[in-house]
């Protein structure tokens, strides 16, 4: 079963794969009961916007969900695809851009087609899944460097110049440019700085970072200044953009390149009609609406600068992100958990071994632009009771809770 699936018969349903209903909206139902949300990437609050949804229903109703079929290599491309594929890479400043139906699948076969046996891959070690995936597939040398460590970057870069100096292959980096455990920017002005000195492309995940980062929102690498630095830009549509589907931007020669190379694109159907227009709603939104992403930063300025007044542990996070970090047990991790749901109406993500060191519980709050300081407050205060009853001793006792019984 691994190391999570395991405890499926007792997490089933409540700690794993939990139902949401409701509106998308931070307050939603769970098993029945009104509950305050902290985990959904709905950053900008584009998934119920009234402009995404007249939008994304209209453009339904004229094309359908199966329209166009076949892959975007075949019978699957459009006016539409193109235009936002232009309109993507304008605005996070790349020649061109490329469509990918997911996050997940895109960014592993974007690695597979970037390197081959002779090139390597350089890699922080807290990279999100994906990319780990990604690199699996890689049939050259790997090397990965501790995380957001520049020092051992330089190290990891010495070795990987020794290896492709005897297989005449080249050096792809990849970081990500947040992270989305732990809020951390990845050092991206630092990795292009090293460019004066080791010869590699950089490859930067920006999941999170896409819509809330930079002066316009255009990612990560705008909020450093160091745009022309990063060589393939990639983001998802899933967080900020509320969709689904993700892009990958860099120059015309890399972006034509990936378009008839990556396989999970070119034996894949395209992504459907409604979807495409719909994003091309989002980041209009995205683009002309930055009181969007004020609001955001102004609910995760005031949930973190509160739970760090109140002794709290967020760890290294400068990004919307909000982790904060327990000591205990997975029995006291599930019991917290349950408390904040049942008697706090309070649903945040749960984060604990192996995804994380054993005796570090992680209870990982997501912000939103539609999130209030009302609601700030109420967790605010739900958490600095759940921390006394942590160290008194609370969640140790109640073993209805550690057993899962619910």
């Amino acid at each position: 079963m691994g190391p999570l699936g395991q405890h499926q018969k007792m997490a089933h349903g409540y700690f794993a794969f939990p139902k949401l209903e409701g509106e998308i909206a931070p307050q939603m139902k769970f098993r029945g009961k009104d509950h305050l949300i902290w985990s959904l990437n709905n950053y900008l609050g584009l998934a119920n916007h009234p402009e995404v949804r007249e939008t994304d229903t209209k453009a339904t109703a004229d094309f359908g969900l199966a329209y166009p079929m076949g892959a975007r290599m075949m019978s699957g491309n459009s006016n539409h695809h193109e235009s936002l594929e232009k309109d993507l890479a304008n605005f996070v400043g790349k020649q061109d851009a490329f469509l990918l139906n997911y996050g997940y699948q895109g960014i592993m076969s974007a690695i597979d087609a970037l390197v081959d046996r002779h090139d390597v891959i350089v890699y922080d070690a807290e990279s999100h899944a994906c990319i780990i995936d990604g690199v699996r597939l890689h049939q050259g040398k790997r090397f990965v460097y501790t995380h957001n460590d520049i020092d051992n970057l330089e190290k990891q870069l010495e070795r990987a110049s020794r290896w492709t100096k005897n297989t005449g292959g080249a050096i792809l980096v990849i970081t990500e440019g947040v992270f989305g455990m732990s809020g951390a920017q990845g050092k991206l002005k630092e990795i292009t700085a090293l460019k004066g000195r080791f010869n590699f492309r950089l490859l930067v995940d920006d999941a999170h970072g896409f819509g809330t980062m930079g002066t316009t929102g255009a990612g990560t690498h705008e909020a450093q200044n160091c745009i022309n630095g990063v060589d393939v830009y990639f983001a998802t549509f899933a967080k900020s953009m509320a969709g689904i589907g993700a892009f990958i931007a860099s120059t015309e020669e890399i972006t034509n390149y990936l378009r008839y190379n990556a396989r999970s694109q070119t034996f894949a159907k395209s992504l459907p009609m409604p979807m495409v227009i719909g994003l091309q709603k989002r980041l209009e939104l995205l683009k002309n609406k930055p009181e969007l992403r004020k609001q955001l930063w102004k609910i995760a300025t005031a949930l973190q600068t509160g739970l760090k007044e109140r002794g709290f542990n967020i760890g290294v996070t400068n990004t919307m992100v909000t982790p904060v970090f327990l000591q205990g047990e997975l029995s006291e991790a599930t019991a917290i958990t349950m408390d904040l749901r049942e008697n706090y109406g309070i649903f945040c993500s749960i984060v604990v071994y192996p995804v994380i060191p054993k005796g570090i519980i992680v209870l990982r709050l997501i912000p939103t632009a539609i999130h209030t300081m009302e609601d700030v407050k109420r967790t605010l205060n739900a958490y600095s009771e759940v921390a006394v009853k942590l160290n008194e001793g609370y969640y140790k006792e109640q073993k209805e809770m550690a057993g899962y019984n619910v």
